[in-house]
């Protein structure tokens, strides 16, 4: 059996150069749609089970983030649910990975991909709890519905907390920490998470970039956008994504938002704060610090060493959401950053950086807003 690869599926993205020698079969990672950032990648391999292969994404050093690539170890699955790690290295522009497959099947990606299939499973369960409604707030550049999810009674005296997720498409990690957020949220035997409902409305949007998932993008939406530029100044035509969630922000109110992302060269997870928006004072001060400081306690995951670096005072780019939202509703609002790689701090050899590990920090963060909810 000759080896075989596509992409022609959900999240796929790889273009074959040259696959007649197993041992250098060449790739290349195709461009996010009509853009110049590339880095995600999804494929199928076929017809190399038993055999010594070696592939070679000879494009590699064009990517977005090629830090991204340093020390990091693709990842690979049989049954598309367990995501292992596959020797890999970084040379010269090209990243290569060597295996012997068990299977005649095997996938291969960046990240452990989350399916829009995934999505629609996770937000139609959802609803059928009593505590949730679904909705679409919106239409995508594609015309495929915005989903968004009201947890709680809706009682407009209790707070409303907000988390937002994979604006950056290729980011996947992003739904994978909705999906352990919701479910833990939804479950009426977990004492932590009715008692934060009964002080607060959560209010989540699992997957802002839909069309951009679908596509195989890394970083952008259809129309060749990258959402997280566009909260100052939000339209249907380019950005639909972020002027229909901010419109649901303004028509609900907001006092607290978390926007979760992925990093591609970070070995870390992280927060990114709003130190440097004209309205930071020493509430939000403080409240940037006690919910570091408590959720970290909480997930060990979560360290404040490594990260980006602060914003000077008055120099935030309120392009960006965490940044723009924090200035608008003056509200505690925080960038998470989850990493492709390792988590450095607590390393696995076998999986890396995990979807079940962002299942459990999503589970976390729970506790976390419980912790800071009676100060926002």
């Amino acid at each position: 059996m000759s080896i075989s690869i596509s992409s022609n599926f959900d999240a796929g993205n790889i273009e074959v150069i040259d696959i007649k020698d197993s041992n250098n079969i060449q790739l290349k990672i195709e461009k996010d749609t009509k853009s110049d950032f590339l880095q995600w990648f999804y494929f199928r391999m076929q017809g190399g089970k038993d055999k010594a292969c070696k592939l070679n994404i000879i494009n590699a050093g064009e990517a977005a983030y090629p830090e991204g690539w340093e020390n990091y170890q693709v990842r690979a699955s049989y049954d598309r649910e367990t995501w292992f790690q596959i020797p890999t290295d970084y040379k010269a522009g090209i990243l290569s990975m060597e295996f012997t497959p068990d299977y005649d099947s095997v996938y291969i990606a960046y990240f452990a991909p989350f399916s829009y299939e995934q999505h629609l499973n996770l937000v139609n369960s959802a609803q059928q709890s009593p505590l949730c409604k679904l909705e679409s707030i919106g239409e995508t550049i594609q015309g495929r519905p915005i989903d968004f999810l009201k947890i709680g009674d809706g009682d407009n005296t209790k707070k409303k907390l907000w988390v937002i997720a994979r604006q950056h498409p290729g980011e996947s990690m992003a739904e994978w920490f909705m999906l352990g957020l919701i479910s833990r949220i939804l479950d009426q035997e977990d004492s932590s998470s009715v008692s934060l409902l009964k002080k607060a409305n959560l209010y989540l949007i699992p997957n802002m970039n839909i069309d951009g998932s679908i596509l195989g993008n890394l970083r952008v939406n259809a129309n060749g956008i990258n959402l997280n530029r566009e909260w100052a100044n939000p339209n249907i035509e380019n950005s639909p994504e972020v002027y229909y969630a901010k419109q649901k922000m303004r028509e609900i109110g907001m006092d607290f938002n978390l926007d979760v992302h992925g990093d591609e060269g970070l070995p870390y997870v992280f927060i990114s704060g709003i130190e440097g928006i004209p309205s930071f004072d020493k509430k939000l001060s403080s409240l940037t610090d006690s919910f570091m400081h408590n959720w970290k306690s909480i997930n060990h995951d979560l360290q404040d060493e490594h990260g980006y670096p602060k914003n000077e005072a008055g120099t935030a780019n309120l392009m960006i959401c965490s940044k723009n939202i924090g200035e608008e509703f003056k509200c505690l609002s925080q960038t998470l950053e989850m990493p492709f790689k390792q988590n450095d701090n607590i390393p696995d050899p076998i999986f890396g950086w995990s979807s079940e590990r962002s299942i459990k920090l999503g589970e976390s963060l729970v506790n976390a807003l419980h912790s800071i909810v009676d100060d926002l």
